[in-house]
């Protein structure tokens, strides 16, 4: 193979277009509607300040991808630097567990797509397994062709749903703000943000909650080759949406506070912010609710397909997993094969739901145990940046704590969120989260054998 056949299409996102990919990464919409509930109803009060400091803890991740997306701009990312930085089995693994939380996140999140478009377009069918996956199955491939045809499309197409999804947003919750501010339900309190309010179980399971908010915007430093000014904007992109999505999740919780008592919040479920749509706007502008959800799952449906591949990318680049996952599309300068393996699998999966309430099952698991996916590979990123620049944070306060400091504790946080886990889930729930971990020594031994790792 030449070497133009490695070479993604360069220059393609400037910073604002990383920036967003960075938010619909972390799915705003479809996050608050999927995890707020739960986290109110688990740990009352305290979801704010859980927001707040588990926030404040995976922008130490984010710092790390930062810094170290300036020393080595890679398709491959925390593969490739805790590969570089430690060994390249750890860092094969920190790939892999990327690889599965992603194959089993972009599974789940095209139910929720194919719900909120029935919702509009025919509600009568919205509990149909059949015509669920259908719709479903739709939006996969329909993403899935986006991502093929250009990152220059799949920009144009995620900046479209994003400003949409975020405005969306932000028209519900001011409303809400300015309605219920002089006479709040729940009215804020600051003294609700002391760490002394927390036991240790309330702040684990807070936390581990609010992992599932935040997760998706390293994305911008997965797409860092195909970003001008490759060294700088893939992380300015991932902090500007990190404090972008701080805000939004913040701002929620107090306005659902606001809106709602506790019996109205767990009455709402997964419907919380067509809920609180409907307490300010009548039918059907209370709608935009449904749409901001639809379009903030197909949207990180996309990143997802996009960090999935370029993780994929890397690896068959560097030939620890078979080099035809390195093969770009000649025109489109995208890693085609890869992405109709994601597609074939999701699709696979996806039908399996619908048809056998087993498998079903097996993925709402599946998605719990993601948390430790994310954990592990964010983890080993932050311990990365901290021993790699271990060197130079003795040279003064500023670089010990955003270069050495804050990354590393916020690994510890990590390693901490994944022991948890394991001994909080169930038997199914571990097996799937480290079991789909370790599964990987078998590509991993085969690839070592045949063709050897990364050097």
């Amino acid at each position: 193979m030449n070497k133009d056949q490695h070479s993604l299409k360069g220059d393609s996102l400037g910073l604002v277009e990383s920036m967003v990919m960075g938010v619909a990464g972390t799915a705003p919409a479809f996050s608050i509607a999927a995890t707020t509930g739960a986290l109110l109803l688990a740990v009352g009060s305290h979801a704010i300040a859980s927001l707040l400091y588990c926030g404040l803890i995976m922008f130490g991740i984010t710092l790390a991808f930062f810094h170290l997306n300036k020393v080595n701009p890679n398709a491959g990312a925390a593969y490739t630097w805790v590969s570089d930085v430690f060994h390249p089995i750890l860092g094969f693994f920190a790939g892999w567990s990327l690889l599965v939380a992603a194959a089993v996140f972009m599974v789940s999140g095209t139910v929720p797509a194919a719900t909120a478009t029935l919702a509009l377009i025919s509600p009568d069918n919205i509990n149909d397994p059949p015509t669920v996956a259908l719709v479903a199955a739709g939006w996969l491939i329909l993403v899935s062709l986006i991502v093929i045809k250009g990152i220059k499309l799949s920009s144009y197409f995620q900046v479209t749903l994003t400003m949409l999804e975020v405005g969306m947003l932000a028209i519900i919750i001011f409303g809400v703000l300015y309605q219920f501010y002089s006479n709040p339900i729940q009215p804020f309190s600051f003294s609700e943000l002391s760490v002394n309010a927390f036991t240790a179980e309330t702040f684990a399971t807070g936390a581990l909650m609010s992992l599932f908010f935040f997760w998706g915007w390293d994305v911008t430093v997965n797409l860092s080759e195909e970003t001008k000014d490759s060294t700088d904007n893939p992380g300015k992109g991932a902090v500007g949406a990190m404090i972008i999505v701080m805000i939004l999740f913040l701002s929620f919780i107090v306005a659902a506070q606001f809106a709602l008592t506790e019996q109205q919040i767990e009455e709402s479920g997964t419907n919380i912010i067509f809920v609180l749509a409907e307490k300010i706007f009548p039918r059907p502008w209370s709608y935009m609710a449904i749409i901001a959800v639809m379009l903030s799952t197909i949207g990180t449906l996309e990143t997802t397909i996009l960090q999935f591949t370029r993780t994929m990318f890397a690896k068959g680049r560097d030939k620890v997993l078979n080099p035809r996952y390195a093969i770009l599309h000649p025109r489109w300068k995208t890693p085609w094969f890869s992405t109709l393996v994601i597609l074939f699998f999701g699709l696979l999966l996806l039908f399996a739901s619908a048809f056998l309430p087993s498998v079903n099952e097996i993925i709402i698991v599946s998605v719990k145990a993601i948390g430790f996916q994310i954990a592990f590979y964010y983890g080993l990123t932050g311990f990365a940046c901290a021993w790699h620049f271990r060197h130079i944070a003795i040279r003064n306060f500023k670089e010990f704590l955003f270069v050495f400091c804050w990354p590393a504790l916020s690994a510890c946080f990590m390693v901490f969120i994944a022991i948890y886990s394991a001994m909080t889930f169930d038997l199914m729930t571990d097996l799937i989260g480290i079991g789909g971990i370790l599964v990987g020594a078998i590509p991993l031994a085969l690839n070592w054998k045949t063709r050897g790792v990364r050097k």
